[in-house]
């Protein structure tokens, strides 16, 4: 029996994603939601003609340095028709059991927004502790965007990674997991932590010297930047993630993956110390 296509628009940011985007778009299936939208940042590989086989659009985006960035842009430029949004990355794989989920409790929903959980896989293996990673990533449209940033050219991130969407209403949870599971290799993910580190530390230095801004963070985020300019910050992350968190769970690869989160929180620090100097 073929199910009601959900009231849904998917979309997912992409730039260079030719091992991922088959796999992501395998994974969601053809009759789950009514349009997939792929926004491209100028792919140089396979990604746009492997893409175009499938039931897709594709939008290009060139990002100008400044607000708004990829997220946002399509929700400013390109509303989706369909009730709900629900933004994907090229290496997040649905699962059945989220499917199945989502499509009960979209039916009777009194929430405008949900939380998604997510299974990191590190080195090919999935994590059973460490952090869970959750993200605000579907909601109705229109009633919710990403935070409005001021930045211009802190990096090269032409998409909202680190940035909050901010939910005008209730906002529930989807407890089944998505899969996190990035089949480039190692280099890549060093290279994109590098970015990352460089955007946090920028920002970090941003809300230190404008104050009121910071009325606006979730309790996590005011956690997260209270610690973030502190030597010990990649210690305390891999203090919480290893053994709080019960990240020995996963042996050798456990250990390693908080070792990299550990570099990860110290290179931020020592960022943000350079910027503070300099």
């Amino acid at each position: 029996m073929t199910q009601d296509i959900l009231d849904l628009t998917i979309v997912i940011p992409t730039k260079n994603e030719e091992k991922n985007i088959q796999l992501c778009l395998n994974a969601i299936g053809r009759n789950f939601a009514k349009e997939i939208v792929l926004i491209d940042s100028g792919s140089t590989d396979n990604t746009l003609n492997i893409s175009r086989k499938s039931n897709v659009t594709i939008l290009h985006f060139e990002w100008d340095g400044k607000f708004p960035k990829k997220r946002n842009w399509f929700l400013f430029n390109h509303p989706p028709k369909t009730k709900w949004v629900l933004f994907l990355d090229a290496d997040e794989f649905l699962t059945e059991k989220f499917k199945f989920e989502v499509r009960n409790k979209l039916k009777t929903s009194s929430h405008v927004g949900y939380w998604l959980y997510y299974t990191v896989y590190f080195l090919g293996k999935p994590l059973k502790g460490g952090y869970p990673l959750k993200k605000l990533a579907l909601f109705q449209v229109g009633k919710g965007y990403y935070e409005k940033i001021n930045e211009t050219y802190w990096s090269h991130l032409d998409m909202e990674v680190h940035e909050h969407p901010i939910i005008d209403g209730s906002i529930g949870k989807i407890t089944s997991k998505i899969s996190h599971n990035d089949v480039k290799n190692l280099s890549h993910y060093i290279n994109k932590h590098n970015e990352y580190s460089d955007w946090e530390s920028k920002r970090y230095i941003h809300y230190l010297y404008n104050p009121h801004l910071k009325s606006k963070w979730t309790f996590f985020q005011k956690i997260k930047y209270s610690i973030l300019g502190k030597s010990y910050v990649g210690i305390i992350y891999f203090f919480g993630s290893f053994i709080l968190m019960r990240g020995f769970l996963d042996g050798k690869t456990g250990l390693l993956f908080s070792l990299m989160k550990l570099s990860y929180y110290t290179q931020i620090y020592c960022k943000i110390k350079e910027l503070n100097e300099k």
